[in-house]
């Protein structure tokens, strides 16, 4: 069996992410190793057909507290996924794949699209996506993400 190599980075609770495959260049993430995969807060969402490829839609505001320009986004869904909601209710969800980078540290993961203007961030990153790259210090914030120009 192959051995994995450990994590070398530590990464807080939250995170200053980018989806440069989406054009979001900084966006604020809380790391939630309780929950399975990446979430993403995405409105008007919409999915169409395009040669027999389902397609996402949506918008994205990189800092959902202080709305400015959304960033308009169109991808390919790789699939779906059940998913309980912060009510514990089991949602199904689009799954898409994408870019993401965490300070210096860029790798392709599964995202999931959904409504967060309740959440306080809008991006969750779960344990799929911090596994085997990064440990986790829950009692820190933004050790490896830089913020958005100006902040």
């Amino acid at each position: 069996m192959p051995s994995r190599r450990p994590p070398t980075a530590v990464i807080g609770w939250r995170e200053w992410v980018s989806l440069p495959e989406l054009g979001v260049s900084s966006i604020r993430a809380k790391v939630d190793t309780g929950a399975r995969t990446a979430a993403l807060h995405a409105f008007g969402l919409e999915l169409t057909e395009l040669d027999g490829t389902t397609m996402a839609r949506f918008a994205v505001h990189p800092d959902h507290r202080r709305p400015g320009p959304a960033v308009v986004v169109e991808v390919p869904v790789v699939g779906e996924r059940r998913v309980k909601n912060p009510g514990g209710r089991a949602e199904l969800r689009p799954l898409i794949r994408t870019r993401l980078a965490i300070g210096p540290y860029e790798f392709e993961t599964d995202v999931t699209l959904t409504r967060r203007d309740e959440m306080g961030f809008p991006m969750l990153l779960g344990r799929q996506t911090v596994r085997g790259r990064f440990l986790v210090d829950p009692g820190r914030s933004y050790l490896v993400g830089k913020p958005p120009e100006g902040d």
